[in-house]
């Protein structure tokens, strides 16, 4: 058996300036500043979004440039969601996000952006009238689902698949309320619904946790179930967007 008692952590986080801190124990003075940090991360947050909303946040992936059928798509989503009086949110990157962010802006509405510091990709999009950057992912997620009345899924990768099933666990357990949940990309997500199918066939999931999400292709039915589901069961009230025309600001 390994003997763990003097194991040592790596001196350097191979993805960032500061040691990981899921990296085991440190002293006692290192986590009380990582948990000031954290605070102190929050807190901006919520200075910077807590006038937004409502939201509705759409994730998907960064890889997807201009001209690719599922940025246009997510530029079409978001300019229905706009329609409905919705601030859309994205985590603030290029792809996914920056064509939901530029449907916003381009509909007239408010586009806001919860972005991630990573030392190789995720820069920024100017979509954006307001945004603040994150260290760290949980704090960022936390934010990304904290103020929305909706979420549209997108096709995206790992992080796009967390923030899905991180959103529907929370449905699902009851820790947020049952906000609607769109999956746009029948085809692209046509193995992940099989794959929930299969769960609810043997019982790790029961079937009506498949009626958390929507699986479509069309906007207008996107926002059909938005405006049942988020509109009509939270008692929100549609409104005409105004134009936007305060200053742009990272926060």
């Amino acid at each position: 058996m390994a003997n763990t008692a003097n194991a040592k952590i790596p001196a350097e986080n191979p993805v960032g300036n500061d040691r990981p801190f899921l990296a085991g124990p440190r002293s006692r003075r290192a986590e009380f500043m990582f948990t000031v940090r954290v605070l102190m991360e929050f807190i901006r947050g919520f200075r910077a979004l807590h006038f937004v909303g409502p939201c509705v946040t759409v994730f998907g992936s960064a890889r997807f440039e201009e001209g690719h059928q599922y940025y246009e798509l997510a530029r079409k989503v978001a300019g229905g969601v706009t329609k409905m009086g919705f601030t859309v949110m994205t985590g603030g990157g290029p792809g996914i996000m920056e064509a939901a962010n530029r449907g916003a802006m381009e509909a007239g509405g408010k586009s806001v952006g919860a972005a991630i510091e990573l030392p190789r990709e995720q820069s920024g999009n100017k979509y954006m009238h307001r945004w603040v950057t994150f260290r760290y992912f949980f704090v960022r997620k936390f934010l990304l689902l904290k103020y929305s009345y909706a979420f549209v899924i997108m096709p995206g990768g790992f992080g796009t698949m967390d923030e899905c099933f991180e959103t529907l666990t929370l449905i699902q357990t009851g820790k947020i309320q049952g906000f609607p949940v769109i999956v746009m990309g029948t085809e692209y997500w046509r193995n992940v619904r099989e794959m929930m199918d299969e769960m609810a066939r043997v019982g790790t999931i029961g079937e009506a946790d498949l009626e958390l999400m929507c699986f479509t292709d069309s906007v207008e039915d996107a926002m059909e179930h938005i405006r049942k589901h988020a509109l009509g069961r939270f008692g929100l009230q549609q409104v005409v967007p105004r134009r936007i025309l305060g200053e742009h600001g990272n926060v």
